[in-house]
């Protein structure tokens, strides 16, 4: 007799992206969902709770799978604190490139849904953030002291906003292979480490032509 496969969370995103792609819309319920897929409405709640736990988990799964594919380049001594967060978000926006029709489904048309859709996703890259050296850079050394005592949780959620900008950046973004979102990353993240290192300028006025040219092409 052939031995069963494990019921996994992973199988239970497959086969609901699977669903919301086919159907454009959400299963009716979770009975009905289980039943089209072989398997008892009960597994189902081994791991999620509802359709919006899962679609709270699938984007954070992403980031976490990132995380985990970041982490040997990142144990590195030599990789600084900004190399490290520029190589979590490339991954992770692969990532979400690799499953863009699911992840703008997931992300809905309105901030309300999209607000709900990174919840989980917010709590991980808090931690994530939290991780990171912030004393180990030179900049911070030379910058003012009020910016050395900048506030950890502020910090947290100006990355936060980052993030969530450089998300509404792809989901506009046309270029081929979204390399513009690439370009967005890099010089937003450039241009928030050199305001703490308070030498701006130059950076700040490339950027401000790049949003432009981008906003009114």
């Amino acid at each position: 007799m052939q031995e069963q496969t494990p019921f996994t969370q992973e199988k239970i995103f497959e086969l609901y992206g699977d669903y919301l792609l086919n159907h454009g819309e959400r299963p009716k319920n979770v009975y009905l969902f289980a039943k089209e897929n072989g398997f008892e409405e009960k597994e189902f709640y081994h791991f999620f709770s509802g359709f919006d736990q899962i679609e709270k988990e699938m984007l954070d799964h992403l980031f976490r799978k990132s995380l985990e594919l970041a982490a040997e380049v990142n144990s590195s001594p030599e990789i600084l604190t900004k190399e490290k967060l520029l190589n979590v978000y490339f991954i992770f926006f692969e990532n979400l490139t690799m499953n863009r029709s699911l992840v703008l489904s997931i992300l809905g048309t309105t901030k309300a849904q999209e607000i709900r859709a990174l919840q989980n996703l917010r709590e991980t890259h808090r931690r994530f953030v939290a991780t990171l050296d912030f004393n180990e850079w030179e900049m911070i050394e030379k910058a003012k002291q009020d910016i050395r005592r900048f506030n950890e949780k502020a910090r947290q959620e100006t990355l936060w906003l980052h993030l969530v900008s450089a998300i509404d950046f792809w989901k506009k973004d046309t270029s081929p292979d979204f390399e513009k979102t690439d370009i967005f990353i890099e010089k937003t993240i450039d241009t928030g480490f050199e305001l703490i290192e308070n030498e701006p300028l130059r950076k700040v006025i490339d950027l401000g032509k790049f949003l432009w040219k981008e906003k009114f092409r």
